[in-house]
């Protein structure tokens, strides 16, 4: 049931792994249809149902995607990024970049601002399709509880007053116009100088972290990106951006994990040492007044860390 999810998933990763290396030969439908065993109009037909863009229009996405960070990060002449990333000339790169996000690359290179970049698709991801977990390994590592200082900084993020975790949060953001999942995720991309993650990462969601903003009363989940304090870009509707002074914190942190065989697993572990810490012998207590923020950062290949505020006692 599940096999062209993950034949999919397979061509979507081989895709951004050729753009990333310049390979234009395997980047064709002819090429990528062959390497999977069926007709070049059965593999669109079948890449389109799953993903709700055509293969070749996906292709074409994710290449001006990735242009736009050299655009963005480096001093390479527009032809030279044109010439690298297959497109025919400097006009039809520059055509393609202004038709995708509204201004041609010239203006961009002077003064970048948010745009929507073409997220890279997940078709076949065993959580969001309730899978769950293989089960065949199971974490051994102990989870690291440490107090830390963070710094000021900013905080750009959409929030939502009824949602219940990650899942149920993009659920219901994908039923507001502009604030879906694609597109918030598109214009964080985009954004450079994240404190976490890496600029350079296009559509993996690098940097990109869940939160819960303490109101007074009202506790929203939000999603969004951690920024300097002294960040002064322009700030995307549908997002908002929060001051976050120098604060104390909590940190349960576990190591890289196996996605596939071990997240929910390592997820209730780390829920476990939230839930069953003492503060009663440290000089902390949990901080939930309004203004303060929790961060959840998800990045299996790094780690899972819950960051929860906390005021000395």
């Amino acid at each position: 049931m599940y096999e062209w999810h993950r034949q999919v998933q397979k061509i979507v990763d081989d895709i951004d792994q050729c753009i990333a290396n310049r390979d234009d030969d395997g980047l064709t439908l002819r090429v990528i249809a062959k390497e999977s065993g069926y007709s070049e109009y059965h593999m669109s037909r079948k890449f389109q149902s799953l993903s709700g863009i055509s293969l070749r229009d996906y292709l074409r996405k994710r290449r001006i995607a990735f242009a736009l960070i050299d655009v963005r990060d480096t001093a390479k002449s527009l032809l030279d990024i044109a010439v690298d990333y297959g497109f025919s000339s400097h006009e039809a790169f520059c055509r393609s970049f202004k038709a995708a996000y509204g201004i041609p690359p010239s203006t961009f290179r002077l003064k970048p601002r948010p745009v929507v970049l073409r997220t890279r698709l997940i078709t076949f991801d065993r959580y969001f399709m309730g899978l769950g977990e293989i089960g065949m390994v199971k974490s051994t590592q102990e989870i690291k509880v440490y107090f830390v200082s963070i710094p000021a900084h900013k905080f750009l993020h959409i929030k939502n007053y009824e949602s219940d975790g990650y899942f149920d949060f993009w659920e219901k953001q994908d039923l507001i116009p502009g604030e879906d999942c694609d597109t918030v995720a598109g214009l964080l991309d985009s954004i450079k100088g994240k404190l976490d993650g890496e600029d350079g990462v296009i559509g993996k969601f690098s940097g990109q972290i869940m939160g819960r903003i303490f109101e007074g009363g009202k506790v929203p989940e939000a999603y969004g990106v951690r920024l300097p304090a002294d960040y002064a870009g322009e700030v995307p509707a549908p997002m908002q951006m929060l001051d976050v002074p120098e604060a104390e914190y909590i940190v349960f942190e576990h190591g890289s994990f196996d996605y596939e065989q071990e997240c929910e697993t390592v997820y209730d572990k780390v829920q476990a040492a939230v839930d069953g810490f003492d503060y009663a012998n440290t000089d902390y207590a949990l901080d939930n007044a309004a203004g303060r923020v929790g961060y959840y950062f998800f990045d299996p290949e790094r780690y899972i860390k819950r960051v929860l505020p906390v005021r000395r006692k």
